[in-house]
């Protein structure tokens, strides 16, 4: 074999990081032994993996098409390291999820997950579900929880559970006493709603398609806490999925509404990428989702 498990690994920190003094950081080497592991890689094979911009390393077409392979590669030798070690599950798995599920979903998974295999290094990053997609299409993550829909030609997307947004004001507004809205009151309101690229919005805009030019959006924001305490001080109504919303409500420091008309169900996802190798740290973390379906 002409070339090094080692080698790779340089490869796609640098890939990664586009910059090899931050992947040579990543991987407690010297920079210029991060250096000489790529150019050597280059040599042997007359190749060339990266196209340098000043300090940026950006993979050239070749090096986009072994990233799948090496990924791969370097995945099943972790897990062949694991089963030399011993049978205990162990090696890394980096965990995305979009807000809501981050926010109130994923953390206990998480909490089960690390108690069940301690010797996975399990993580969690919390986004909106765009970035959470894309940090996955990109080899970022190795998984994602994300909300609504998504398409991406080297994404899988599986159904994990339902859920369904829910259209909420504070106890004193004037629709708070109502028994139901419909879509008068709604463009008579203002709103405070999340940032597009969220799964949220995303089922916001699909309920509301054929009066949304109409609302009156006051308010866009990232997270789910903001919109609740704007909402709380009566700035307008929102539209957050049920789950983030039941302390509130049992409080009665908010109030739901009843929408005639308007569907705001959605999937909740995961999404994995088509052509990563998922070894058993990553079936034992899918094994606990589907524990958590509802």
């Amino acid at each position: 074999m002409r070339f090094t498990l080692r080698q790779l690994q340089v490869f796609l920190a640098t890939a990664k990081r586009e910059n090899l003094s931050h992947a040579a950081q990543q991987l407690a080497m010297s920079q210029s032994a991060a250096s000489g592991a790529i150019k050597e890689l280059e040599r042997q094979f007359d190749v060339q993996l990266f196209d340098r911009r000043g300090k940026r390393l950006q993979l050239s077409e070749l090096g986009h098409r072994l990233r799948p392979a090496a990924e791969d590669l370097l995945a099943r030798a972790d897990e062949l390291q694991a089963l030399l070690e011993g049978d205990q599950v162990s090696g890394r798995l980096k965990v995305g999820a979009s807000l809501t599920i981050g926010n109130y979903l994923a953390v206990p998974i998480l909490a089960d997950y690390r108690q069940a295999y301690p010797a996975v290094d399990a993580s969690l990053e919390v986004a909106n579900t765009r970035d959470i997609a894309e940090a996955v299409a990109d080899f970022q993550l190795d998984v994602g929880l994300i909300e609504g829909e998504w398409w991406h030609p080297d994404l899988e997307v599986t159904s994990w559970r339902e859920d369904e947004l829910q259209v909420f004001c504070e106890p004193e507004h004037p629709l708070a006493r109502k028994r139901s809205v419909g879509d008068r009151e709604l463009i008579e309101a203002q709103w405070i709603v999340r940032e597009p690229g969220s799964g949220t919005r995303q089922v916001f805009d699909r309920a509301m398609h054929d009066i949304l030019p109409q609302l009156q959006i006051s308010l866009e924001l990232q997270h789910t806490e903001a919109i609740k305490r704007a909402v709380e001080a009566g700035m307008g109504l929102g539209c957050l999925s049920r789950i983030s919303l039941e302390d509130a409500f049992k409080r009665g420091s908010l109030v739901p509404l009843r929408v005639r008309g308007r569907d705001f169900t959605r999937q909740m996802s995961i999404v994995t990428h088509r052509r990563k190798y998922h070894g058993r740290a990553f079936q034992q973390w899918l094994a606990l989702c589907q524990e958590y379906r509802s």
